[in-house]
């Protein structure tokens, strides 16, 4: 459940404090103090911010009921599609995007667990195209398809 005590008490909090942030900016100065680095308005600004990214925090971040155990998961299939990213990085230019963003897909779905090669290939060739089509037809970025040696 998203809204608990706490996330609501957060949300007035905020309130109050992005009232406060407003409100500080009538705070009026004297001509000397404008360019002055610390003036009548800099403690009710410097709360504030303080305030807004606390009760930010307290909204973004889980309760204790709501962490998530971390304890038996697979890391290693974590560490390998971190590694997986990098090397797609670096084949995108050499190998153009239709073939790495294939490799990308295929071996993905290969370390999540899918051993039948046409399933692979029969989901990750047409997803690979047809994002391409999207980036290059229907939004006019170009993106290289084709590996270098295959180029006209």
């Amino acid at each position: 459940m998203f809204f608990t005590k706490r996330r609501i008490g957060a949300f007035l909090l905020l309130g109050f404090c992005i009232t406060y942030a407003v409100l500080s900016q009538r705070i009026p100065l004297l001509p000397f103090q404008a360019k002055s680095a610390f003036h009548a308005r800099t403690m009710p600004e410097i709360l504030s911010v303080l305030g807004i990214g606390i009760c930010v925090a307290l909204i973004a971040l889980p309760s204790p009921a709501e962490y998530v155990e971390l304890k038996g998961k697979n890391w290693l299939i974590g560490l390998a599609f971190l590694v997986l990213m990098s090397i797609y990085g670096l084949t995108i230019r050499p190998f153009g995007f239709v073939l790495a963003s294939t490799m990308l897909l295929g071996v993905g779905y290969w370390l999540l667990g899918e051993r039948k090669l046409w399933l692979l290939a029969a989901t990750s060739v047409p997803v690979a195209i047809a994002f391409w089509a999207l980036m290059s037809i229907g939004l006019g970025v170009f993106i290289e398809p084709l590996p270098w040696f295959l180029r006209g």
